[in-house]
């Protein structure tokens, strides 16, 4: 796929998004649809009290829209041999990650949004709820992939490849599920989550191109240029926050592409950031669990979890840290590439 398609479908996907915030922000605060702030984090969160969620939805149509433009402009121009095989199993690839990532969101962030929206309730739907809509999803992408030929049941480790067998599929899933959560876990400051997304959507834009994967690669710098036109609102101090509703449909596109690609470590470093981030509240809660047990009461590792948090409370400002985490994102997607390449 030219390079000028692919960044033509980015300027469309950023220019959607941006210029629908006009319309999507005012009627989300005519509704009603605010943010409810957690009681235990840091006190000056309190003044973002009432923002919009559901700003997502900027970037899903952004991304969306500008796939589907630059898929229909590409084999109208006869960049793609539509009498080979692979073309039509490659157009159903792409259009079960977009479908999975749009779902996902639909079904689990959307609901999660509307719960925190009109009944005021921040933690939305349950655990056990959340868990039971990512089984269901990510077994029916694995499913998908398999019906479309991915029997490979390896797992690339890059320099070592090793064979899983049936475990393949539930380990498969517990990854999916991993990378989705983490990337929902990083949406906590303004900005950060839409920054460090641009960061490894465009580091998968070149690894799916490096995959022979050009539809995927489309899609995944449209997702990039979708975040662009979102952050105009999103930057500190921000305007709207993305929401489940975004988050949930960033980590599907995130892992969806890495699956379907098959790109098992690399997708950690190209997602090192939310990996990261999400393993912070995996030690605070053990190290937490441990010393209650211990000595009677819990004590914690990091100033708060995420990460991103303890940072905020060790006096870094906000901006300070999208740019420090955007770049430990970018210095990561670079080896990834490198490692490919």
């Amino acid at each position: 796929m030219p390079i000028w398609l692919n960044l033509c479908a980015a300027v469309t996907a950023a220019v959607i998004a941006a210029l629908l915030g006009f319309v999507l922000i005012p009627f989300l605060r005519r509704i009603h649809f605010g943010q409810t702030i957690l009681e235990e984090g840091p006190a000056w969160h309190k003044s973002k009290q009432g923002t919009p969620i559901m700003g997502g939805f900027l970037f899903i149509a952004g991304s969306i829209a500008a796939t589907a433009l630059g898929y229909a402009v590409w084999r109208v121009t006869g960049g793609t041999d539509l009498t080979e095989a692979a073309t039509g199993t490659r157009a159903i690839r792409l259009l079960t990650v977009m479908l999975f990532a749009l779902l996902y969101s639909g079904a689990c962030g959307f609901t999660d949004d509307y719960i925190k929206a009109v009944k005021k309730q921040n933690l939305g739907l349950n655990v056990k709820q959340k868990i039971l809509f990512q089984i269901v999803f990510c077994a029916a992408f694995l499913a998908i992939m398999y019906a479309l030929g991915d029997h490979d049941t390896t797992i690339d480790l890059m320099f070592v490849k090793l064979n899983f067998g049936i475990l393949y599929y539930p380990v498969m899933m517990l990854f999916m599920i991993y990378m989705i959560n983490a990337v929902n876990l990083t949406d906590g400051i303004d900005g950060l989550c839409g920054s460090v997304t641009v960061v490894s959507m465009l580091t998968l834009t070149i690894l799916c191109a490096a995959f022979s994967q050009p539809e995927l690669s489309l899609y995944a710098i449209t997702v990039a240029g979708g975040c662009i036109g979102f952050l105009v609102w999103n930057l500190h101090p921000a305007k709207c926050f993305m929401g489940d509703t975004g988050s949930m449909y960033l980590g599907g596109a995130l892992a969806a592409i890495g699956v379907a690609c098959r790109m098992h470590l690399l997708l950690v470093l190209v997602g090192i950031v939310y990996v990261l981030d999400a393993l912070s509240v995996v030690i605070q809660t053990l190290y937490f669990k441990y010393t209650r047990k211990k000595y009677g009461e819990g004590r914690r590792i990091f100033k708060m979890s995420p990460i991103h948090h303890h940072f905020e409370l060790c006096k870094w400002s906000e901006y300070k840290i999208v740019t420090v985490f955007s770049l430990v994102g970018l210095a990561a997607g670079a080896l990834a590439v490198l490692l490919q390449i």
